[in-house]
């Protein structure tokens, strides 16, 4: 699931302007706070989109375990973006199975092999507004690009308008498949987005 954070609220009052904000590579000393952030993440900020009941069974734990099997094993990249001390977002990027970026009928692309899939692109809503997914983004996609990827895809909620807007901008576009998922009993339709990897961010 994919949220940029758009919460325009600062990250403390206790804090005088934006601290240094940077995105690097993720480490094994990361996983417990990337769980934290995928988790808290998706129940303040999906909130309109998926079940109470589906909300409130997320496991940090299992989040974690799954984490640390990226960070292990790959094919993906995890970039975490931070801001003073503090971890407020990441992204996790790689290869797109074939399923991901077949066509509407399930025709395989003709690019398949070279499709990088966004699978993840989350920043804690109070740190939104502040830059930081365009630039996890940006390090993500130039991470894939440089493994060989030629271009990108995503799915995001097509009810989110914050999160089509923000791929938009990114110069990313609907390529007309959507897709129906099964959350909780509800029914979340999601639509594909595709483009460049080279991006200008900041």
């Amino acid at each position: 699931m994919l949220s940029p954070g758009t919460d325009s609220r600062g990250p403390s009052t206790t804090f005088s302007g934006m601290a240094e904000a940077a995105v690097r590579a993720a480490g094994p000393d990361d996983v417990a706070e990337l769980a934290r952030v995928q988790v808290s993440t998706w129940q303040t900020g999906f909130e309109n989109l998926l079940p109470p009941d589906v909300l409130a069974g997320l496991d940090a734990d299992a989040a974690a375990a799954e984490l640390a099997r990226v960070l292990e094993q790959g094919p993906a990249t995890v970039h975490v973006a931070v801001e003073g001390q503090w971890l407020v977002g990441f992204c996790v990027v790689g290869p797109s199975p074939e399923s991901e970026s077949a066509g509407a009928n399930d025709v395989p692309a003709p690019d398949a092999g070279t499709v990088a899939l966004v699978g993840t692109l989350l920043v804690e809503p109070r740190w939104g507004r502040r830059g930081h997914a365009g630039r996890l983004l940006a390090a993500s996609c130039a991470a894939a690009a440089d493994a060989g990827m030629t271009r990108g895809i995503c799915w995001v909620p097509e009810r989110s308008q914050s999160l089509v807007g923000f791929f938009q901008r990114a110069g990313w576009v609907p390529d007309g498949v959507v897709r129906t998922l099964d959350a909780g009993g509800r029914p979340l339709r999601e639509v594909r987005l595709t483009g460049s990897l080279g991006l200008d961010l900041v």
